[in-house]
């Protein structure tokens, strides 16, 4: 059979997507590259805002409408939180929660008419295999944080780590594979090791930390980069700050602050203020001067005054973060601020997310006009034509989006790059060697 594979949200949603790709590869079945050639798709949701609810049933309905004769198995987070409502939904033949989705290539099979017993196959998912030529690598799922307005630890259930070994075991996988970069994912990877599910592996005095995790793969594998996904405030601790002057650890930190108002904080049940925030920041780029410090943004929360948010976009302008992530507060079911008093109204809420994007716009492009005249290296991903030229993109360690016209096949390649020009959206430059 051929199975279309895609995910919306988080990349730890992307990292799932691609394990369950090598589960198809493992059962002798091919990942499609279009939904219009396939025999069913697969579909990590997201439900974190309801604009992602949105998006979830769009693309549910969207993949019908170009292959009516697409079957449909449905995964994730909106589909954890909402079974009856993708249940509604025509076409959608299978739902599996968040625990079955170990189990959902077998459980899609076992639908599936026979076609005759495929060869059992190795699992190859050379980089480019799902649009990706970054390794995502899940590391622990779950979260006991709870924060006023997050469903996810609804949706995800309680902290629990991957196994030291798998996780290694993957990495070194991945550099057979031929990727370069490795991006540690999960929904909060900085309390790996402090597990506290009944089932989980690692129980809290194991010994483990992300920090140690980090080291363990900078000494055991021989991956080229490795790269962190969000990491919360107060897990960033001296010693995992220490690891930075390591060159293969990316010298990139997202760091959600949410609100830049110490009030909001609290409402929203965060576990520091912005001075502590601001402290943190100062720590990372006293030890990483070129860090890319990239954050999310939380506008129009329950009560949210006027002058809460000018105080948050204040702090977000002396921080100078090279990329925001604006989000407008969306009340989800089930969580404590779906119940607090003060909604904001939606056009309020609207003019206060084009301000924040708008100051977004302006320090990425600061951040990336610091690097114009410089090299840097860059891990190409993907290529398009523009103006009779081939253009090739990619990133650096340090989050830097850079362009670069070459007739060469690039595809992840590690090149050498002179920054030329920068705007918002990252730098052009010209290609030095390959």
């Amino acid at each position: 059979m051929k199975i279309y594979l895609t995910a919306l949200g988080c990349r730890l949603n992307q990292a799932e997507i691609e394990t369950l790709a090598r589960s198809v590869q493992a059962a002798g079945h091919h990942v499609a590259a279009r939904p219009e050639e396939a025999d069913w798709a697969i579909i990590n949701t997201c439900t974190v805002t309801h604009i992602a609810t949105r998006k979830s049933r769009q693309l549910i309905r969207h993949l019908r409408a170009l292959n009516p004769h697409l079957r449909l198995a449905v995964t994730g987070c909106y589909a954890q939180i909402s079974a009856d409502e993708l249940q509604a939904i025509e076409g959608v033949d299978l739902i599996a929660p968040n625990a079955d989705k170990g189990r959902l290539v077998e459980r899609l099979l076992a639908l599936s008419p026979s076609k005759g017993a495929p060869p059992a196959t190795a699992s190859s998912a050379a980089p480019g295999l799902l649009g990706h030529t970054r390794a995502f690598v899940k590391v622990q799922d779950g979260c006991d944080n709870h924060c006023a307005y997050c469903i996810v630890a609804i949706a995800r259930g309680p902290q629990r780590s991957r196994p030291p070994a798998e996780v290694l075991s993957e990495v070194r996988a991945r550099v057979a594979e031929g990727y370069q970069e490795a991006v540690l994912t999960g929904v909060h990877i900085g309390a790996y090791g402090r597990d506290s599910a009944p089932d989980a592996p690692l129980a809290p005095s194991a010994g483990w930390s992300l920090a140690r995790l980090i080291r363990e793969i900078l000494e055991a594998t021989t991956m080229r980069r490795v790269r962190l996904s969000s990491i919360e405030p107060w897990d960033l601790s001296p010693e995992l700050v220490s690891l930075w002057p390591n060159p293969r650890l990316c010298r990139q930190v997202h760091l959600p602050l949410q609100s830049g108002c110490d009030a909001i904080l609290r409402r929203m049940g965060r576990k520091y203020s912005a001075q502590q925030f601001e402290e943190l920041v100062g720590a990372i780029r006293r030890r990483v001067p070129a860090a890319s410090i990239t954050t999310d943004v939380i506008v129009g929360f329950r009560g949210e005054s006027e002058e809460e948010h000018k105080a948050s976009l204040k702090f977000v302008e002396r921080m100078r973060f090279s990329r925001l992530h604006v989000f407008k507060y969306s009340p989800r079911p089930g969580t404590p601020a779906a119940n607090m008093p003060g909604q904001i109204p939606a056009a309020v809420t609207q003019a206060r997310s084009e301000a924040m994007i708008a100051l977004g716009r302006r320090l990425a492009r600061d951040y990336h006009g610091r690097f114009v005249g410089e090299e840097v290296e860059v891990l190409c991903e993907s290529a398009r034509e523009e103006g009779g030229m081939r253009l090739w993109t990619g990133l650096t360690d340090n989050y830097l989006r850079v362009t670069l016209p070459s007739s060469e096949d690039l595809a992840n390649a590690l090149v050498r790059v002179r920054c030329l020009t920068a705007d918002e959206a990252g730098l052009r430059g010209e290609l030095l060697r390959a």
